[in-house]
């Protein structure tokens, strides 16, 4: 049964734990679910995913940043998303058109409505059916996400090397979108226990199924 649902939210807000989670519930339910990210989630993706998160700020004007997300979003809804739907699974995306809002829209200054044209261009017009997102204060989920990359060794750490202001402004802006869209958003406390968070995701996603039966 298709079913496109989307984790949302700043740096550390715990997404990836989650999606992991989810897939892992839903596979014991025998599904097969299609775990994905952006950027990253297509062949293409994964050399564009390189530019974006790594480095530092100031790398890429906005406008840079901008048209590279997009481009990752155009391969990954045609090759990866799409088929997938198309095969009645259920896919989950780690961040998406939301994340294009909140990142540049509301944290970088560039024109929303402008935004949602071309995300609208670059997903043929394929929106959510769900969105979690995971809430918590930036200065949590940076902390978060800076323990994250040091156990990891990771270079992907452009955006934890914004300020936290940039990081408000994130976490304002993917308020706003959830609390405009409550029918498709479901806000959730990143700051709860993982175990806890992932029963009330799990439980409604089980709701969404239901009513596509």
């Amino acid at each position: 049964m298709a079913l496109f649902i989307t984790l949302e939210g700043i740096e550390g807000s715990g997404k990836s734990t989650q999606t992991k989670l989810l897939a892992q519930a839903l596979e014991k339910q025998g599904a097969s679910p299609l775990v994905t990210r952006e950027p990253g989630g297509s062949l293409l993706g994964q050399d564009l995913r390189k530019i974006l998160v790594q480095g530092k700020p100031g790398d890429l004007s906005k406008e840079a940043e901008l048209f590279l997300y997009l481009a990752d979003r155009a391969q990954h809804v045609d090759r990866v998303i799409k088929p997938a739907l198309a095969s009645d699974k259920i896919v989950l995306c780690d961040r998406f058109t939301d994340s294009t809002l909140a990142y540049q829209g509301y944290a970088r200054g560039l024109d929303l409505e402008n935004l949602k044209h071309l995300n609208l261009q670059a997903t043929q017009g394929l929106q959510p059916d769900l969105s979690f997102l995971l809430d918590c204060p930036a200065e949590v989920g940076l902390k978060r996400s800076h323990q994250r990359l040091e156990k990891e060794l990771s270079s992907e750490s452009r955006f934890e090397k914004e300020d936290l202001s940039f990081h408000q402004k994130v976490r304002e802006g993917f308020l706003k979108l959830a609390q405009s869209e409550n029918q498709r958003f479901v806000i959730v406390d990143g700051q709860k226990d993982p175990e806890l968070l992932h029963q009330i995701l799990i439980q409604e996603v089980q709701k969404r199924l239901s009513t596509k039966k």
